[in-house]
């Protein structure tokens, strides 16, 4: 293991979820107002619900599947099905729903830097969060391909120490179980975080925003004139 692993795979990620929060928490409390989508569907509906349902759907199940994957203990699972059936559900699963969310991500790409009246009212930091979006998930598309050169599911588990290491506050048990994973696995790993880190200054905050107050706000009367 070496000290830009340990770096970026064993502290990086508690810098990142430190972020995370406190950022968050930070742009709700002053900036509330700024705390949503800023959705540009009424400027123009064309191609976009086949674009954000592509990209949506696909991402939810990515995400799911990345968050389960991840996170179950080898131990669990393996009464159930073997590594090696496990990482082949993942590469026919991730790769469809990852070509699913492809697909969408440059519709919504296109539509944003072409249509001039999207284009006009996004910011700097909408474009941003599309492409860095685009670079993850080549990445992950990337990993099954790299994937099939080792079926044996072994690279699987040891991304999966990395991440049950980092949840229970092994940083260096997180480092060494990723150091010798291949290139693609880390960049896809290091961008991952790094999308954690630009998350609260970014549209993607609508992602944890729950309309709670919703349910317990009063009734509004409308009356015809």
């Amino acid at each position: 293991m070496s000290n830009l692993d340990n770096l970026l795979f064993g502290v990086y990620p508690y810098i990142a979820v430190a972020i995370l929060f406190v950022g968050s928490w930070i742009r709700y409390d002053r900036e509330p107002y700024s705390w949503k989508a800023d959705s540009s569907q009424l400027l123009d509906q064309k191609g976009f619900r086949l674009a954000s349902n592509l990209f949506h759907i696909g991402i939810i199940f990515v995400l799911a599947g990345h968050f389960v994957g991840l996170l179950t203990p080898h131990a669990i699972y393996e009464n159930f099905i073997s590594s090696e059936s496990k990482q082949m559900l993942a590469m026919v699963s991730g790769g469809f729903f990852g070509f699913l969310c492809l697909i969408g991500l440059v519709m919504l790409i296109n539509r944003r830097l072409n249509n001039p009246r999207v284009r006009a009212v996004s910011k700097t930091s909408d474009i941003v969060i599309l492409f860095m979006l685009l670079i993850q998930l080549v990445l992950g598309l990337f990993t099954i391909v790299a994937s099939t050169h080792h079926l044996d599911g072994s690279v699987m588990i040891l991304l999966a120490d990395w991440a049950q290491s980092i949840v229970t506050l092994q940083p260096v048990e997180a480092a060494t179980a990723i150091a010798s994973v291949g290139l693609v696995y880390k960049l896809h790993v290091f961008f991952g975080l790094t999308l954690l880190v630009v998350f609260p200054f970014t549209r993607l905050v609508h992602i944890i925003s729950v309309p709670v107050k919703y349910f317990a706000r009063n009734y509004q009367l409308v009356r015809e004139r």
